[in-house]
């Protein structure tokens, strides 16, 4: 029958389309619906949705806790994954591009929901309000919000989420996107440091694994989650490219996802007869899921980009299935974090008798220091565990594959990055941060080593012009690290960050604004200031040195001379901050370093005074080695200036000679006609 249309049918033109939306479908959808499975088959397993046997908020409120908390979970994945890959991975003028800061606003919206039905569900089970109308609902709610840790915490979720859901549909600048992502993984921190935190012993490395954990298994998930709802807007034939961006990316989150993951396990669970526990089945069911995803990264790897041109289906029905398996990671994730774990936290003010020390740090005092202590003792930090552990090994690939092409790089370069990478390691996980918690003096060494010994290990390293020369270079509009790195130094911003004067006064000021303002009982109190004040020092301290003596690309770099007077400056200033510490009478942090309550007693002050001599001393011989590479540096310069001089010469008869000798010889005959 003519003129007869079956809309049920489509032609055979059609088919790719419609396959393009059940594909784009099928993954996030597989994804959403393993997740609530797999989190309510956790909760009712691990006992995490059981009613309390007092103040039971209802079955509503038991439930919708975990479920609000897996939304938000994948809400916040979906935004950050969406950013990275539009950040590093898709070209600007494509409409991949616009797409995917689209799919990042959508799922900042649903963190935003997510984020205020959890935290308005925690509210009503931790304060056993039943939902009312009236004025004192609203006045216990602010107080909560306000007042709490853990609702100022929900809240600030609440806002991120609201503040990236505007500027993800506002902003399509390359710079402004980068500049979001990192405010996304940043918002994740205040939800990290709540939950599930491990016993008083084990807080901080606790919040770092978890914050870890989350952001990493957010660039997997939502990278993944964006690839699949880009099906079809992305171009064909630059999908194996695209994906094979996303896989170095999924190769660093599943390492650091694995790590963080054990270690988190490991805290929770305390030791392994806890593992036959609910709690304990449930991470090995988590496990089980985390390897399967890995088993898929390989297969991707090895065998499926190459292949995508070909079978792009497969490819894509291969990231539904895997997506399936990150709805059980997922939805059990949550189940865990209403499962009550086998190791039971315990507050220092909830113990029989408690130490100062313990009420203080929430640890107990390590043993009384010596120099065997400071060498072997550890106390692992994770995430810089984890920074030296790429850092050093994507430095060596890089050299390898120099040499691999036929290009050499000096070995010094390479001893000078791992002995840095390794002092940096221990500054942050040895001995010295074993004891910098309890003692003024730990404290000070920590941040000479990071400041100061550090830097001058790794500048000579020059690891921006390894980068520059091992990283390929894009092509299609898009941004990698190669191209990131490029507009680093070519800023102005690093310009003038740069410039020595600058650079020294950011480094000698940070040691009197640090010390003598809040700033010191934040860093030294609150685990996310700790490490704020590692990344600012190592910072600070790099700059210095690369303003100084570096070999990486540098603008506007000044003459040797002036290099020479900002580093005595420099060190001139540093000495009076280390003899203001050594001579002074008044103790910084009295109720922290004062308190600690060591047996046999501490004399703090004493203590305060000898870490201003570690700032004098110990600080002074990173300055020196300076002051003798600047003057090497300067020797070098000047011999090659002259042996460029005299190649010039050589060329062209030393023609700038001759033309000297006779503007001198005119300007003399002129003299000799003068009246006299």
């Amino acid at each position: 029958m003519t003129g007869v249309h079956h809309p049920a049918h489509p032609s055979r033109s059609e088919y790719p389309d419609v396959v393009n939306r059940y594909v784009r479908v099928a993954g996030p959808g597989a994804l959403v619906l393993v997740a609530l499975l797999a989190t309510l088959a956790g909760l009712a397993f691990g006992g995490g949705a059981d009613a309390p046997r007092l103040l039971d908020p209802g079955a509503t409120v038991r439930f919708g806790i975990p479920l609000s908390k897996l939304l938000l979970n994948l809400g916040m994945a979906t935004t950050i994954g969406a950013l990275v890959l539009a950040g590093f991975a898709f070209a600007k003028e494509k409409k991949e591009y616009g797409a995917a800061l689209d799919i990042a606003a959508a799922g900042a919206a649903v963190w935003t929901v997510s984020a205020g039905a959890y935290g308005f569900l925690t509210f009503l089970s931790v304060s056993g309000q039943q939902l009312t109308f009236d004025a004192s609902f609203g006045d216990v709610l602010a107080a909560f919000l306000s007042q709490q840790e853990f609702g100022r915490a929900l809240l600030a979720t609440v806002l991120a989420g609201a503040a990236l859901t505007v500027l993800c549909f506002a902003v399509r600048n390359q710079l402004a996107v980068l500049i979001l992502a990192a405010f996304a993984v940043l918002a994740m921190i205040p939800i990290s440091q709540q939950g599930h935190a491990g016993g008083t012993e084990s807080h901080d490395a606790a919040v770092t694994a978890i914050w870890l954990h989350t952001v990493f298994a957010a660039i997997w998930l939502g990278g993944l989650v964006t690839l699949a709802l880009l099906r079809g807007t992305i171009d064909r034939d630059r999908i194996p490219l695209i994906v094979a961006r996303y896989s170095s990316f999924a190769l660093i989150a599943f390492i650091v996802v694995a790590v963080s993951g054990y270690a988190s396990a490991a805290i929770r669970l305390g030791t392994p007869d806890a593992l036959p526990t609910d709690y304990g089945i449930l991470v090995i069911v988590k496990v089980l899921a985390l390897l399967a995803l890995g088993g898929f990264g390989a297969l991707h790897r090895q065998f499926v980009i190459r292949r995508i041109a070909g079978k792009p289906g497969l490819f894509w029905w291969l990231v539904t299935a895997e997506l399936a398996f990150m709805g059980i990671a997922s939805g059990v994730a949550a189940a865990l974090a209403r499962t009550a774990p086998p190791q039971e936290e315990v507050s220092a003010s909830e113990q029989a008798d408690p130490t100062p020390a313990e009420l203080l740090t929430g640890r107990a005092l390590p043993p009384e220091p010596t120099l065997e202590r400071y060498l072997w003792s550890w106390d692992i930090d994770l995430l810089w565990t984890l920074v030296c552990g790429f850092a050093l090994f994507f430095y060596l690939a890089a050299v390898w594959r120099l040499h691999r092409r036929g290009d050499r790089w000096p070995v010094l370069r390479t001893l000078s990055w791992a002995a840095g990478i390794l002092t940096l390691f221990y500054a942050t996980s040895g001995g010295v941060n074993v004891y910098e918690k309890y003692l003024f003096s730990a404290h000070m060494l920590e941040h000479m080593i990071l400041g100061m010994v550090v830097p001058v290990l790794l500048v000579p390293g020059a690891p921006i012009t390894l980068a520059l020369r091992t990283i390929a270079r894009r092509t299609d509009g898009s941004r990698g690290p190669r191209e990131w790195l490029l507009l680093v130094v070519h800023s102005r911003y690093f310009a003038v960050l740069g410039h020595p004067i600058v650079a020294a006064s950011l480094f000698v000021g940070s040691l009197w604004i640090f010390y003598y303002t809040p700033l010191l009982d934040w860093a030294t109190t609150d685990h996310v200031g700790h490490q704020w004040m590692i990344i600012h020092f190592v910072a600070t301290g790099y700059l210095f040195v690369q303003s100084l003596i570096g070999v990486d690309p540098s603008p506007g770099r000044p003459a040797y001379p002036i290099r020479l007077v900002v580093l005595f400056a420099t060190m001139a200033l540093h000495a009076f901050f280390g003899l203001a510490l050594v001579t002074g009478e008044s103790l910084l942090l009295a109720d922290w370093y004062g308190a600690m309550g060591w047996d046999p007693p501490v004399d703090a002050l004493a203590d305060q005074q000898r870490g201003g001599a570690i700032t004098w001393s110990v600080g002074e011989i990173p300055t020196l080695a300076l002051a003798i590479a600047v003057a090497i540096g300067w020797a070098r310069s000047d011999t090659k200036e002259s042996k460029r001089l005299d190649r010039k010469a050589d060329r062209d008869g030393d023609a700038d000679l001759t033309e000297y000798n006779e503007m001198l010889a005119a300007r003399a005959e002129v003299l000799d006609r003068s009246p006299r």
